[in-house]
């Protein structure tokens, strides 16, 4: 007796139909086009609320460093009061394409200091970093700046703690030459003076 053998196919794909019960062969999602279209795809894919906004956290899951670890909460917020111009407290898409921008701008820079390609800024690459920028500033300071924004406790620095040393070295700097109007390099200031610059570039 001669039998016709047809291979069984699995359950669900019978007479062209997929593990679904969907007619045909179902096709995985097309890349984005375009770098704003990826851009989109990343906002929408940390947007965990569907809100069409990102908050502080939400932001964070966005923005990495080279060595795939969270930017820290302090850079995040920075971030945040620098590009939030409706000060919702959330970040908009248009906000965040500018935001990652800026973001990639300070990467590019970042690979060009760090000469041995370790991913992190040490003592010597933020001096000759500080110096490019215009900064004078002692090697005391540095070593504190070094100390204060180390979280591995091995002398250097991440891509997020560059950014925010940079950005905050800048707001401070600004707001001492609003001071020093005569360009002498020091100022005399009262205490709630002092206060005042603080928390503004807090």
């Amino acid at each position: 007796m001669a039998y016709n053998y047809q291979q069984q196919q699995p359950y669900g794909q019978q007479q062209g139909y997929n593990q679904y019960g969907q007619q045909g062969y179902q096709q995985p999602p097309a890349p984005p086009a375009t770098p704003e279209a990826s851009l989109r795809y990343w906002f929408d894919a940390v947007d965990s609320d569907r809100s069409g906004q990102l908050s502080t956290e939400e932001l964070q899951r966005a923005l990495i460093n080279g060595d795939w670890s969270p930017f820290n909460i302090e850079t995040v917020r920075l971030m945040m009061n620098m590009f939030d111009t409706d000060n919702s407290g959330l970040i908009t898409f248009p906000e965040f394409a500018g935001l990652w921008k800026y973001i990639e701008d300070w990467r590019t820079c970042f690979r060009a200091f760090d000469r041995d390609g370790s991913g992190f800024i040490d003592f010597n690459e933020l001096k000759t970093a500080m110096h490019s920028f215009g900064y004078n500033l002692s090697d005391h300071f540095l070593q504190l700046i070094i100390k204060k924004y180390d979280k591995r406790g091995r002398g250097d620095v991440s891509f997020d703690n560059f950014v925010q040393i940079a950005v905050t070295v800048k707001s401070l700097t600004d707001a001492f030459k609003r001071i020093d109007r005569e360009g002498k390099g020091y100022a005399t200031i009262g205490y709630e003076q002092f206060l005042e610059l603080v928390v503004n570039n807090r």
